[in-house]
């Protein structure tokens, strides 16, 4: 905690700072201010939660200053310390909430009480105003439950509520998790929240409709690392069923699909560290060639990068793509190529190396089976098109 301590007279705050038992309080940072304006500046700047000041002070008094305070709704504690004990300021002073009252000279057994009892207060106020956040957060969650309960059964058609939640611009995987009913699963399911939310990649909501079921949205390619967290947190049985949406409007399809999944026994429980790093391993693979596709990628070249045998990344590479390595980097290749014949005037020459094919005549014939345009031709029509 902080106080400030705000008198015009030097000898006035020493005599706080001397008599204050201020650690014992809890309180670190014991700040000074020679007047009204000055602690006004001070309290902007380093928001103390206690102020004993001084009435009467040069260019705002303590009243003046209690009186800006209470216009700004401050919530700190405020304290007034004078040697004149008089009725008006009394009834200033309960007007602008102030918490005590201290005379001049000050007795040290009644500071030392109130500077326990004001700090008591601030605790107390902390306590209060964290129960009613969490209380107003567990209650926005719960709506935010219902919300994605509604979207996911086809009634609610809002679905700008998913865009204030998700990553935007990626791919997003539904999940259902199922949990056997005598298993406690809201604590290991908070966690999992409050992981996603840390690498902002997707949600976690209880199913309204439901006991111990729980829809996942999470960004597209991340759920191994999802899975991972679950394999190392969780020590209860789970069902897994998962399907991506193509599009925010699928997602009460897609939940009915994979709720029929679920009942016809069609789902699958956390998979073993081996299996995860075997697939962790092939989405590796498949980064690796979509980066350096205009290199050789050839299944001799991934087998000592990958430490792996080539019938395996063969048969791996097949099923993370529904392709054959050549297949996929020749689609890399053409795309590619017709980028720059679109947008560059690169020679067929020049694009032919930079792709990796030391035969323009080849690169030129491989173009025209892909896309039944020779380079030259695409090039051509592209810029017609474009002049139309």
């Amino acid at each position: 905690m902080k106080a400030l301590l705000v008198d015009d007279e030097k000898n006035g705050r020493e005599v706080l700072r001397t008599l204050g038992e201020w650690e014992q309080n809890g309180i670190t940072v014991l700040l000074e201010a020679g007047d009204g304006k000055e602690a006004l500046e001070l309290i902007a700047s380093e928001q103390p939660e206690i102020i004993f000041t001084d009435i009467k002070m040069p260019r705002m008094s303590g009243i003046e200053l209690m009186e800006q305070l209470h216009a700004a709704d401050y919530r700190g504690k405020c304290i007034l310390v004078t040697g004149y004990d008089d009725y008006q300021f009394m009834r200033k002073a309960i007007q602008f909430n102030s918490f005590d009252y201290l005379l001049k000279p000050i007795d040290p057994e009644a500071f030392t009480k109130v500077l326990e009892n004001v700090t008591q207060a601030i605790i107390a106020d902390k306590q209060s105003f964290k129960n009613e956040a969490e209380v107003l957060g567990d209650a926005r969650r719960l709506l935010l439950e219902k919300q994605v309960s509604a979207l996911c059964m086809g009634e609610l058609k809002d679905f700008s509520i998913l865009q204030k939640l998700l990553p935007q611009e990626e791919e997003i995987d539904l999940t259902l998790l199922s949990f056997y009913h005598m298993h406690q699963s809201a604590q290991v399911m908070e966690a999992l929240t409050s992981e996603l939310h840390r690498y902002a990649i997707g949600d976690v909501f209880r199913f309204q409709q439901e006991d111990n079921l729980y829809v996942v949205l999470s960004a597209a390619d991340h759920w191994l690392q999802i899975e991972n967290w679950l394999r190392h947190h969780l020590d209860l049985p789970v069902r897994i069923v998962q399907k991506r949406l193509r599009s925010q409007e699928e997602i009460a399809p897609v939940f009915q699909q994979l709720t029929v999944e679920l009942a016809e026994h069609r789902y699958r429980t956390i998979r073993r560290l081996v299996e995860l790093e075997s697939e962790q391993r092939g989405q590796d693979i498949v980064a690796y060639v979509e980066s350096y596709y205009m290199e050789d990628v050839s299944l001799e070249r991934l087998s000592k990068l990958f430490f792996l045998s080539k019938e395996h990344i063969s048969r791996k590479f097949k099923q993370e793509t529904g392709m054959t390595l050549s297949r996929y980097v020749t689609n890399c290749r053409m795309k590619q190529a017709k980028q720059w014949l679109e947008q560059t005037n690169k020679t067929m020459y020049d694009i032919a190396r930079l792709l990796g094919y030391q035969d323009e005549v080849y690169f030129s014939k491989l173009f025209k089976k892909e896309t039944g345009l020779t380079p030259t031709a695409y090039r051509t029509e592209c810029k017609e098109q474009g002049a139309r």
